[in-house]
């Protein structure tokens, strides 16, 4: 099969994938109902992942990718950014990226121990991109930090960001328990959370 028609139908299969998990749980999905919303037989998904959590992984692989292209477009666009410009903008990236933040903090031990080794290695290597691209916008913004308190800077924001979902989108029925359970709570945004989460790194 030309490399060109694989590349489609696994696009197709990602999205159908994406299409439910607007709506449904991650545990509610199945490869039938993926299956369901492509042009093609349930069984024929097998021809390009194996199992589910392969679907969801490269789905995270493709938000770390358009995430990188957020990051590459900041970078090229600015020439001199204050502390608080630099969250701001960085921020922004973070909040249009709110399924890579739901997989990060439910899914991601899953999806990584149920995925061939090849698939995990493609997947590592977006990763490793979006850690390279978010450095290199560090390096451009303050030439002034040490290197070590760049690596510290990246080694903070990255695990932060495993956190922010569950902060920022919390449901009724949660509300309501951390109520009754005397739990204070303040909302805070995506925005809000890593807009603040990076001030404090960088001070």
């Amino acid at each position: 099969m030309a490399r060109e028609i694989v590349d489609i139908r696994k696009e197709e299969i990602i999205n159908a994938c994406e299409k439910l998990y607007e709506k449904n749980s991650f545990k509610d999905i199945t490869i039938k109902s993926i299956g369901e919303e492509t042009t093609f037989s349930r069984t024929s998904i097998y021809n390009y992942f194996q199992t589910k959590e392969e679907i969801f992984l490269a789905l995270l692989k493709r938000e770390y990718e358009r995430w990188i292209d957020d990051l590459n477009e900041m970078y090229e666009q600015n020439t001199d950014l204050t502390k608080e410009l630099f969250a701001d903008k960085l921020a922004h990236t973070v909040a249009k990226r709110k399924n890579l933040l739901k997989l990060l903090s439910m899914n991601m031990y899953d999806m990584e121990e149920n995925s061939r080794m090849e698939e995990l290695i493609e997947f590592k290597k977006a990763y490793g991109n979006a850690i390279k691209m978010v450095r290199k916008c560090v390096d451009k913004f303050f030439e002034k930090m040490n290197e070590e308190e760049k690596d510290e800077f990246i080694f903070l924001f990255f695990p932060l960001m495993y956190g922010i979902y569950p902060y920022a989108e919390v449901t009724e029925k949660q509300m309501q328990a951390m109520e009754v359970a005397d739990v204070p709570f303040k909302y805070l945004s995506i925005y809000d959370i890593t807009y603040k989460g990076i001030l404090k790194l960088l001070n």
